[in-house]
């Protein structure tokens, strides 16, 4: 076992990497609205999803990962309540 299986380095990598993705389309994206970050979420998650299907389908020596997935999801989402926290106008 490689030391970084002990911490799910793999696993946080994924988290943050969509977490960027995601906080960077809401800041990108004009109308800073959370059905709009709603839409951008939804839509990283479906990426990441179909990542781990090409991988699993078209890439020799690749595989799928459920746990790669629910980490994409997991950053997606906390992509998502950081942008509305940081952008979305709560008067």
């Amino acid at each position: 076992m490689r030391w970084d299986d002990n911490i799910w380095l793999d696993k946080w990598i994924h988290l943050v990497l969509f977490l960027v993705l995601v906080f960077l389309w809401c800041k990108a994206y004009i109308t800073k609205t959370k059905k709009v970050f709603i839409i951008i979420t939804s839509l990283s998650i479906i990426y990441g999803v179909a990542m781990e299907l090409v991988q699993q389908y078209f890439i020799p020596f690749r595989s799928f990962d459920y746990a790669d997935m629910i980490a994409d999801s997991v950053g997606s989402i906390a992509g998502y309540f950081i942008s509305v926290k940081r952008f979305v106008n709560n008067h």
